[in-house]
């Protein structure tokens, strides 16, 4: 059974790594996609390899320049007509010290993680709202709840998308619109590789914790099926996930354990 046969989802991010597995993932369910990431290479390879290639578009967007995502909105709408799923997937992490991070990296983190995201859904909200129908999907982070050494401003970004999206589920549920946050632990993609140091240096190294991380397709298939039940927000992963609880419910002894965590900068 299909059980996105006929819709449209626009994904994010949808070059590598999560959002490619979630483009496979959707595609294979019958859905129509709109992939997007700042790279149009990529996007064309992924396109490519999917059921039912032809029935799917690329758009290019950079989370940085959300001044463009009217436009781009515009056309989207004008090609496909409709929006019914909005997964808000790209992002960039984080590998330096709060200390040493330069503020405009910090900025720019900020603009891709949190400022993008929103500004894209407030773009794409009112054709849904307007219809009484649509599904918004963040992927968030375990770090939504937990800061962990080296993440400050990624955990920061993550947070505030905690913040504002469970405020806009609870404005826009009586409007037929849905809101769900997946928040995955490590998962094997180049999250990592491509993360930012200090200075905006990329990290260029799969943390071994990353390595031991569960698949992008195994992170995909816990989020379809969020996405089909309606659920507010799961998480996915492997035993890091239990920091969530920890941070709820032991708030000290999940500091004491995060103090001891092994963690690597951007060399």
């Amino acid at each position: 059974m299909e059980r996105f046969a006929g819709q449209v989802v626009w994904i994010t991010g949808a070059s590598s790594g999560i959002g490619e597995a979630l483009a496979h993932a959707f595609a294979r369910e019958g859905a129509r996609l709109v992939l997007s990431s700042r790279r149009a290479d990529e996007l064309e390879r992924v396109r490519r390899a999917l059921p039912r290639a032809d029935e799917h578009a690329c758009v290019t967007l950079d989370l940085a320049r959300s001044e463009t995502f009217p436009a781009l909105t515009a056309e989207v709408l004008g090609r496909v007509g409709r929006v019914d799923i909005l997964v808000n997937n790209g992002g960039v992490s984080q590998r330096a010290l709060a200390v040493d991070a330069a503020p405009a990296v910090e900025r720019a983190l900020m603009e891709v993680d949190y400022f993008g995201p929103v500004a894209l859904t407030k773009a794409v909200l009112p054709s849904m709202l307007a219809r009484r129908a649509g599904h918004v999907v963040v992927i968030s982070s375990v770090m939504g709840y937990v800061g962990t050494p080296g993440r400050s401003s990624y955990a920061a970004a993550k947070h505030a998308l905690h913040g504002y999206f469970d405020s806009l589920r609870a404005e826009i549920w009586r409007e037929g619109v849905k809101v769900t946050l997946v928040c995955p632990g490590y998962v094997r993609t180049h999250v990592s590789d491509n993360a930012l140091g200090a200075q905006g240096e990329k990290h260029g190294v799969t943390d071994a914790t990353h390595q031991r991380g569960i698949s992008a397709e195994r992170c995909a298939a816990a989020t379809l099926a969020a996405v089909a039940r309606g659920r507010e927000e799961i998480s996915v992963g492997g035993g890091e996930t239990w920091a969530i609880a920890l941070k709820r419910f032991l708030p000290g002894l999940a500091s004491r354990v995060i103090r001891r965590m092994k963690f690597s900068v951007a060399p």
